[in-house]
């Protein structure tokens, strides 16, 4: 009995999500937060529950909503894989919010604050739901909602900047969209069915009998290059500077973090639970997505060691980060997508905590964000550079953290692949060397004991040591510890996403 009713929670968490967006409209702003806090708690803590019970069951199982069976009803697929990729999108998710508490005081006029919690909810509803959904359809739908609701959530700030980040956000993931829109309508076409298990066994059928060949490549293709386009995969990423760079602090971190990460999950899962992954190494788009992955993962390096904005480096580190992933991909082995899934679960550990610790650099050295005058700033918010520190030798690939399991994985999956081992290591050390460069410039700057003399007051805030807010040493502390157990712990999180992987199949 007590397993049947847990198997309702991934539809509880949808359904609670749901809700939670419209009922901040009529809350104030301080209630709000609460609500929001509290229903990504709960999220959380039922995504644990449901992870408990079908890794003790060791199968995975689909929930049948209302009385229609298939293809007429909609469903929801639940393994271990998407159990604990929920559980981890709602810490980081929960760590980001509480990060920027403090800032979303000064960023967001008050009476919009509760405007900000409907786009929070809405988008962990469609992360959930991208990551549980049994329907092509269903997951474009909240596709579309994870769309609208992060783009409010980068101009909910109304500044110039984040209002022109908002838009050319906009017009990149609406034409993402539409690929991936016209993609699904051909692959209804040729095959009649929108749950993906239904259109794999279509799609294995005509693949076997070597028909309609080209629309199922076309098909492929649009849904493969819409969802890369709106994960910001080079080089469609010209949106994501600006909207990381000057959004909220909780926006960056969230959007970093997670909502790319939603569009590569359900990637993965079009690969192996809608196409299968033979059909798709055939196609050889794979070829196409390893040369576009090494290629940002050096032009996003190579932009961020220009920066002089903290943020903005930080932005273009995740361009690089988001061709990490793609080139995984594009090694067109299990191993490949392996190190890939390990891979968003390390960046997104990461570039949360950097854009939370950054926050605090900036705020102790008169809110500059340059970081030519951060000096010194790592002495004045000890936990704010230690925690910039830990971030910036995980990126890196520093041994404990868990940056250094990922590129550790990467390579391993590259070499069983002859032909593309040679350019994938290379593309690891330079791109390694690159994170060194502007990585530890930013915390050797921040830490030389020279301070920041502010131009309007003369004060030097090196003398100025800043009071830490009490919830912000709590995010440092999860996030470090997070990235920790990802570095020193992966055994048992590789084991559980491989068998989780393997599940899809």
């Amino acid at each position: 009995m007590k397993l049947e009713f847990v198997r309702n929670f991934p539809l509880f968490c949808i359904i609670l999500t749901l809700f939670s967006g419209p009922l901040s409209m009529i809350l104030s702003g301080r209630k709000a937060r609460y609500l929001n806090l509290g229903v990504i708690t709960a999220v959380g803590v039922m995504s644990f529950l449901v992870l408990a019970e079908v890794s003790g069951s060791g199968n995975p199982y689909v929930y049948r909503m209302g009385h229609f069976p298939a293809p007429w009803g909609n469903e929801i697929r639940v393994g271990p894989l998407e159990a604990f990729m929920a559980l981890f999108f709602c810490i980081i998710m929960l760590l980001s919010m509480i990060g920027g508490m403090y800032e979303r005081k000064s960023e967001i006029v008050e009476s919009k604050e509760n405007l900000y919690y409907i786009m929070v909810n809405l988008l962990l509803t469609s992360l959930i739901a991208l990551i549980y959904t049994n329907d092509l359809f269903t997951a474009y739908v909240f596709v579309e909602i994870n769309t609208i609701s992060a783009c409010g959530m980068i101009m909910i700030k109304q500044n110039g900047r984040t209002l022109e980040a908002s838009v050319r956000y906009m017009i990149m993931s609406l034409l993402g969209s539409g690929m991936l829109l016209l993609g699904i309508c051909f692959l209804y076409g040729l095959t009649g069915h929108l749950l993906m298990s239904n259109i794999q066994e279509s799609v294995a059928r005509i693949a076997a009998a070597g028909t309609y060949h080209p629309p199922l490549m076309v098909a492929v293709g649009l849904m493969c290059v819409g969802l890369a386009i709106k994960s910001a995969l080079f080089p469609f990423h010209s949106w994501l500077p600006d909207a990381y760079g000057y959004s909220t602090t909780s926006s960056a971190a969230i959007l970093s973090s997670l909502v790319s990460k939603g569009y590569i999950f359900l990637l993965i899962k079009i690969f192996y639970r809608v196409i299968g992954f033979d059909v798709i190494l055939n196609s050889r788009i794979i070829n196409l997505f390893f040369v576009f992955g090494i290629a940002g993962m050096m032009f996003g390096s190579i932009s961020a060691s220009r920066e002089n904005n903290i943020r903005r480096m930080i932005a273009f580190s995740s361009v690089a980060q988001i061709g990490y992933i793609y080139m995984g991909f594009g090694l067109g082995t299990t191993l490949g997508v392996m190190a890939s899934i390990y891979h968003i679960l390390s960046h997104a550990a990461t570039k949360s905590l950097l854009f939370v610790a950054a926050s605090g650099l900036s705020e102790c050295s008169g809110g500059s964000k340059e970081i030519s005058r951060l000096t010194g700033a790592g002495y004045r918010n000890r936990m704010a550079g230690v925690a910039f520190t830990v971030g910036a030798l995980s990126m890196i690939g520093f041994p404990l953290f868990s940056g250094f399991i990922s590129k550790i994985l990467f390579a391993q999956a590259a070499v069983d692949e002859v032909g593309k081992m040679l350019p994938t290591l290379i593309a690891l050390a330079l791109s390694t060397i690159l994170n060194v460069i502007y990585f530890m410039r930013a915390v050797l700057i921040i830490y030389t004991p020279t301070g920041y003399v502010s131009a309007e007051s003369g004060e030097n805030y090196t003398q100025v040591r800043m009071r830490m807010h009490p919830e912000k040493s709590i995010v440092f502390t999860g996030f470090i510890l997070l990235n920790l157990v990802l570095g020193l712990m992966s055994q048992p999180i590789v084991e559980l996403c491989s068998r989780g992987l393997g599940m899809f199949e």
